[in-house]
């Protein structure tokens, strides 16, 4: 077995958490490094994420650092939590032993590949890079509600007034579509979520669509052009009287598992709209309410 390793070292344990994963899998596969861990890898090979060849890759860091592994390769990740949330990692890696543990079930072939949808989007005949979580199409100014006409699958259906909106997967759900009241949707869900940011209607809903859709957004305020980002890395003008559609990707991004339920990752994160104390009766989360 050929396993892969990265990490970003902005995190405080995220070295010393390389260290013990090149620990544990000592001389059992061969491992290589990304090239960001040069300064770590300790006279071990490193490469690019093209030329990595691994079988797996072992992933450090935060949601946002698995997020990027998942666009820079197709290889299966095992996303190590080493951030404050990590709503995608598989594994804890501060406790003691749960990281090396994790290492035994790969080495042992004892895991599961959980495949996730991405979203595709092209902004006009420009082909972006695919998102695991969202698109976002945001106001060119900060503080200022932009106006965007909205279309599904080519038909235009209306307007929003907002500060922008966000097409997420149900993998996405759980991001920056939830702070804008967005549903909690199962990743084996085929879906698309639709969530407005900071909508003019207070009442404004999110909506569920299903996974075939296509989602076209055209910026129509002047003051700028709007901007889209892909999982909130990387940034693209959108001038006004311009589109950028949003569909189904092709391509799956792929986890790896051990058998924890998409429940039982999220608990302990507050995102979950029940208590967790057992005999409070009460909720840590704020529901939604109508109007």
């Amino acid at each position: 077995m050929k396993l892969g390793l990265h990490a970003n070292l902005r995190k405080p344990a995220a070295a010393a958490l390389v260290a013990r994963a090149v620990a544990a899998i000592g001389d059992r596969a061969t491992v290589v490094l990304t090239d960001e861990l040069k300064e770590v890898a300790g006279g071990r090979p490193t490469a690019d994420w093209a030329h990595l060849g691994a079988d797996l890759v072992i992933v450090v860091g935060g949601d946002g650092t698995f997020l990027r592994a998942l666009r820079e390769t197709a290889t299966p990740i095992l996303p190590v939590n080493a951030g404050t949330l990590g709503v995608l990692a598989e594994v804890d890696g501060r406790p003691p032993g749960e990281l090396e543990a994790a290492v035994e079930r790969l080495l042992a072939r004892r895991y599961f590949l959980e495949e996730r949808a991405k979203l595709s989007a092209d902004l006009e005949g420009t082909a972006l890079p695919d998102a695991t979580n969202e698109y976002v199409v945001h106001a060119p100014r900060v503080g200022k509600m932009g106006e965007f006409e909205l279309a599904f699958d080519g038909v235009p259906v209306g307007r929003v007034r907002a500060d922008g909106l966000i097409v997420a997967t149900a993998t996405g759900s759980t991001a920056y579509a939830l702070s804008s009241l967005g549903p909690i949707v199962e990743p084996e869900v085929d879906a698309i979520v639709l969530a407005a940011i900071a909508p003019f209607r207070v009442g404004a809903r999110a909506l569920v669509l299903g996974g075939l859709r296509t989602v076209r957004l055209r910026a129509l305020a002047a003051g700028g052009p709007a901007l889209v980002l892909a999982d909130g890395d990387g940034e693209w003008p959108l001038p006004a009287g311009r589109a950028v559609t949003v569909f189904r990707s092709p391509r799956r991004a792929a986890l790896v598992r051990f058998g924890a339920s998409f429940l039982d990752r999220l608990k302990g994160k507050r995102i979950l709209p029940w208590s967790e104390e057992e005999g409070t009766g009460r909720s840590d989360a704020v529901l939604p309410t109508a109007p």
